[in-house]
Parts: structure tokens; sequence; C-alpha cells
């Protein structure tokens, strides 16, 4: 039996929005490391795992809850918490999290595993060999998509947190230039701030906010060049 195609987690939806449908290979514009290593810290906030600690002006990572999730890559990120000797900000962590071995191809497997995309070999110069993942069923995405559409191309007054942290993530790593007209982005400049500033966020209670929030800053702080961790 499948697992379910439903409620899936933000860095799996976040690696759907990053691989092009047809080629399954990811699109030039988005940063999947932080992307998906910003989006890791995301779940675990927003499932209560772990807290944001401030001391002076730095924000660290605090694990309260080390029970399994039962999701695989969560787990492993809970336990890298639970076994680090050190404190270590929230960017720290988004690197971290975002250089986990073979991250990209075991997420994408996950995704297999619920029929939404399937695992092809392809081969570059006639030479090397890669993974591939092109879309299966395209119906998860598009909920997605439609979702980031309507928070960012209409008026609505109130958005949800993960929503919220979905468009923030995806403005900061390049994964909404990659799914919407950059135009279009660019006349929608201050409706993304906007919500960036979690300013929609309606009958969310105040830690879902924060949880939303510090990941987006953390992964939007992270320098660029771990970018080279996860090939395309």
């Amino acid at each position: 039996m499948k697992p379910s195609k439903e409620n899936l987690h933000l860095y799996e939806e976040c690696l759907l929005l990053a691989l092009k449908d047809e080629e399954g290979t990811k699109d030039p514009y988005v940063n999947l490391p932080i992307s998906l290593g910003g989006a890791l810290l995301a779940d675990l906030l927003l499932l209560g795992k772990v807290e944001v600690e401030k001391v002076k002006k730095q924000s660290f990572l605090k694990l309260v809850d080390p029970s399994e999730t039962g999701d695989p890559l969560l787990d492993e990120c809970t336990l890298k918490l639970h076994d680090a000797k050190r404190r270590a900000t929230l960017g720290t962590w988004v690197q971290r999290f975002g250089a986990l071995r073979n991250l990209k191809h075991r997420a994408a497997e996950q995704l297999v595993a619920r029929g939404i995309l399937k695992a092809q070999e392809d081969t570059v110069l006639l030479i090397f060999k890669r993974k591939i993942y092109p879309e299966l069923d395209g119906r998860v995405e598009k909920e997605i998509v439609a979702r980031l559409k309507k928070a960012i191309f209409t008026r609505v007054s109130e958005i949800d947190p993960r929503t919220v942290v979905l468009v923030s993530l995806a403005d900061k790593t390049g994964l909404l230039r990659a799914t919407f007209d950059k135009k279009k982005l660019k006349e929608q400049k201050k409706r993304i701030e906007q919500i960036a500033k979690g300013e929609l966020i309606g009958a969310a209670t105040q830690d879902a906010i924060n949880a939303a929030m510090a990941a987006v800053l953390a992964a939007s702080m992270v320098p660029i060049l771990v970018t080279t961790t996860i090939t395309s």
C-alpha cells in the first residue's frame, strides 16, 4: 500500500516545486539545499520538535521533543540536533540539514513511494548517469501552486502559517521564479513582502507565527556557497 499523497511535509512541497515536471531535473533558478534545509527546519518548528532560543543578538535552535516523527529525514535532523555537542544558530542548522547525504534523492524517493514522482535514469554527455524524477501525478503540485497563487495574486486577508513559510522560502530560494512569470511576480513584490513579514497570518498562535518566520529568516541568511552540496 502506497503512502498517502496528502499531508506532504514542507520540504517535500519545496522539492516538487523545484523539479521540472517532464524532465525531472532541478530548475536552475532554485537554490535547493537552502530551500530543503530551511523547509526541514520549518517542519520541525511547526511540529513543535524544536524551539528558537535567543541569546543576545543570535538565534539558536533548541531540541524540545526528541521523539520520532515517522519521517526518516525529519528524524535524522532530530538525531543530529540530539547528538550535537554544541548549540548552533538557525543558519548553521539550515546548512547542516541542506547538506544531509543524498537529500534530494531521498526526498524524491519518498514522493516516488507516494505515487507522485517516478524514478528514471538519464545519461548526460553520453557518459554520466544520473537519476531524474519526472512527475507521475501532477494533481498534488497543482494544489500547491494554487495555494501559492491564491496567497500572492489575490487579496485574501488571512494566510495559514504553512503557506506563509512556503511563500517566503520559495521567494528566497528561487522557487517562485521557477513557478510563476517573473514580470507578474515583480508586480506583487509588496504583497510578497507583506506575507514574509507575517502580516497576513490570521488566527494562528504566536508560536506558529514565530516558527514560520524563524526558518525563513535563517534560510535567507545562509551563504550562497552551500548550493554546491546538492546537484541537479
